[in-house]
C-alpha cells in the first residue's frame, strides 16, 4: 500500500516544448527542400532551355546514348538523321546533349575504322582456312 501513495504523489512529466518541436520539423522541411528539391528544379529549367534551343542542323544526343543531326523539329518530336539515309523521330524531352559540330563525323570515323580492322581480320582469317582446306584436300 506504501507503494500506492507514492505513486500518486509523484509530479506528471511535464509535456514536451510544442513550439520548439514545430520549429525543429519546419527546419527539417527546409533544408530537406533546399537540398533534394531545389537542384532538381535547377536542373529541369537548364534542361527545358536546352530543349527550347534546339534548331535544324544540330548534333544532339538522346538520353540511350543514340548521336544524331536535327533534320526537322517541331512542338513535340524532332527528326533525327543517325546515319545516312536513316531518320528517326524521337520526342524532344529524351535530348539530353547538343554536341559540337562535327562530333558525328568523328564518332563515325572511328566506327568506320574498327569496323575495317574487323572486316581485315575476318578475311585474313578465312584466308587461313581456306589454305588448310587445301592442305587437307592434298
Amino acid at each position: 500500500m506504501l507503494f500506492i501513495q507514492d505513486a500518486y504523489a509523484q509530479a506528471a512529466p511535464q509535456a514536451g516544448g510544442g513550439a520548439s518541436s514545430i520549429i525543429m520539423m519546419v527546419l527539417l522541411i527546409g533544408v530537406m527542400w533546399f537540398f533534394m528539391f531545389r537542384p532538381q528544379q535547377k536542373k529541369m529549367k537548364e534542361h527545358q532551355l536546352l530543349i527550347s534551343s534546339l534548331k535544324k542542323g544540330d548534333e544532339v544526343m538522346t538520353n540511350g546514348g543514340i548521336m544524331g543531326r536535327i533534320m526537322d523539329l517541331d512542338n513535340f518530336a524532332v527528326d533525327l538523321e543517325i546515319a545516312k539515309n536513316t531518320v528517326i523521330r524521337v520526342q524532344r524531352g529524351v535530348v539530353v546533349q547538343i554536341l559540337p559540330k562535327g562530333s558525328l563525323k568523328a564518332a563515325l570515323g572511328s566506327n568506320k575504322a574498327a569496323n575495317d580492322d574487323k572486316a581485315d581480320k575476318a578475311e585474313a582469317k578465312n584466308e587461313k582456312n581456306e589454305a588448310e582446306d587445301d592442305a587437307d584436300k592434298a
